[in-house]
């Protein structure tokens, strides 16, 4: 078999297995392109301008607040839009199209549901921990209602995280009260006031400050403020208003 014909075989494969790779781990699929997000952007607006409301799901006042607008392509498609971007989960992709600032100027961002796999690893063994024993695994509470978790109880030999959306970093999973697993955004929220210029009242929630120098909004999260120290602690008081 001469040299040429090894080559053919070899690009075919490699062919062959990029059609076979999982649409949620190309690598193609997994970038927040700003050309999509603007597409989708001027679809939005258009349809808004066209019938004064927004593509979106219904929601309810339980749904926490950066998974409440989530942008229904149905609704756009084809008039303002061919098919959902690539990057979308509707699409193959691991990115869910939401909105922000829905009162006064809809923006689009996304939410990154890499996270998800590792989330309901934790919660299936908190379920299970919780079956056999009646309570959480509770190692230490961090504010009213919030909780780090005794991961070696849980059989992990180190603390669950995820992978940040924001920065090379990975991130902590807790625990609120209600059983929620969240993720911890201080190391990205320190490392935004750091980065950037921001002037937020006593007691205002920072969380913004993630999605508006990024286009990711921090999903599965409880608010934060400013400490005294200029530095990001939780405020799980903020939660309930």
């Amino acid at each position: 078999m001469n040299r040429l014909v090894l080559i053919s075989i070899a690009l075919i494969f490699f062919l062959l297995s990029g059609c076979m790779y999982p649409d949620d781990q190309r690598a193609e699929n997994r970038i927040a392109y700003p050309d999509q997000l603007e597409s989708v952007q001027h679809a939005i607006e258009r349809f808004q301008s066209d019938t004064g409301v927004l593509p979106i799901r219904t929601f309810d006042e339980s749904t926490p607040l950066y998974q409440r607008y989530v942008v229904d392509f149905n609704q756009l498609l084809p008039k303002y839009l061919q098919q959902p971007p690539g990057t979308a989960f509707e699409n193959g992709g691991v990115f869910q199209y939401v909105l922000v600032n829905v009162e006064d100027s809809p923006e689009v961002k996304v939410i990154d549901l890499t996270s998800q796999g590792e989330i309901r690893q934790l919660q299936q063994r908190l379920n299970e921990y919780m079956g056999q024993h009646r309570f959480a695994p509770i190692k230490e509470m961090l504010d009213v209602g919030l909780f780090q978790l005794d991961h070696e109880a849980l059989n992990y030999k180190e603390a669950p995280h995820v992978r940040s959306p924001y920065h090379d970093t990975w991130l902590p999973l807790l625990l609120t009260n209600d059983g929620e697993i969240i993720i911890d955004y201080r190391i990205d929220l320190n490392m935004m006031l750091q980065q950037h210029e921001h002037q937020f009242k006593e007691g205002e929630d920072i969380r913004p400050l993630l999605f508006e120098h990024a286009p990711f909004v921090p999903v599965r999260s409880v608010p934060y403020v400013v400490d005294e120290n200029g530095e990001p602690t939780y405020s799980m008081d903020l939660r309930k208003k």
